[in-house]
């Protein structure tokens, strides 16, 4: 995949400029931090994410793309093993990723030590488009394991891997967007993608709140599997989000490095 990084990138730096443009000029809540603080911490975690999946690369070349590439070679995998369809393969392969990112989500707020590593991404005091990217490095790098794991026991092709994660980012910039849409819209898109006010949900300080709609594309695990909430309780406009002893420490990245740590 030749141009596979490039690609990827452009999209990405693409749509987060469409994305940050659009909440700029139809914000759904006002903020109550400095963005430009925010942004310098949010951006500051993807810069160490970054360079921490570089270490994992050392080990396992090209990452997710590199084992699908892998196991191709040596015929790995379920659908390595399927004369399936191009086509039918990739849509299954997607789908399958994306409940498996569901799953994982899901067990990352039920197992006490990996809820300390994704109460980062929690922690932020407001919610706009770089709250997708507002991760902890080693939250990130097991997360990339798990996905390389996943990639092999699927066989999965690289086509596919590169489709699923450049929409997998999209979406949870999408989602993430402090961005206002029509009601009757976000209704009809979250029929079947997670739209912000649905993923905002997921971001209360409420537990029971916060422990619901854990889908980053596809809505409809969250349907299938009863984990699902409409609207928060107190509402879009009046809702808390964050964790419930929120203050303004998230914005400082030394604090977000070290929050996994401390006895908080």
């Amino acid at each position: 995949m030749e141009n596979e990084s490039l690609i990827r990138l452009s999209v990405f730096l693409g749509l987060f400029a469409l994305l940050a443009l659009i909440e700029t000029l139809i914000p759904r809540r006002p903020l109550s931090e400095s963005k430009s603080k925010r942004w310098i911490n949010n951006w500051g975690l993807v810069l160490l994410n970054t360079g921490t999946l570089k270490l994992v690369a050392l080990v396992i070349p090209l990452l997710a793309v590199g084992a699908a590439l892998d196991a191709s070679t040596k015929g790995w995998g379920l659908f390595n093993m399927l004369a399936l369809p191009l086509w039918l393969e990739v849509v299954l392969a997607m789908l399958i990723l994306d409940f498996l990112i569901w799953g994982q989500h899901l067990i990352t707020h039920k197992i006490p030590l990996l809820w300390r590593l994704h109460q980062v991404h929690h922690a932020d005091i407001d919610m706009d488009v770089t709250t997708a990217i507002r991760f902890h490095p080693i939250e990130i790098a097991l997360s990339m394991l798990l996905k390389i794991g996943a990639v092999y026991l699927l066989g999965a092709s690289a086509l596919a891997v590169i489709l699923f994660e450049i929409i997998l980012n999209g979406s949870a910039m999408f989602n993430h967007a402090n961005m206002k849409l029509p009601l009757p819209l976000d209704r009809k898109i979250r029929l079947l993608l997670v739209t912000p006010d649905m993923h905002r949900v997921h971001h209360s300080v409420h537990r029971a709140e916060h422990d619901s709609n854990y889908g980053f594309s596809l809505s409809i695990w969250d349907r299938m599997f009863g984990t699902y909430i409409a609207q928060p309780a107190e509402g879009h406009d009046d809702m808390a989000i964050g964790l419930r002893w929120q203050d303004t420490r998230p914005a400082r990245l030394t604090w977000n490095l070290l929050l996994p740590f401390r006895n908080k």
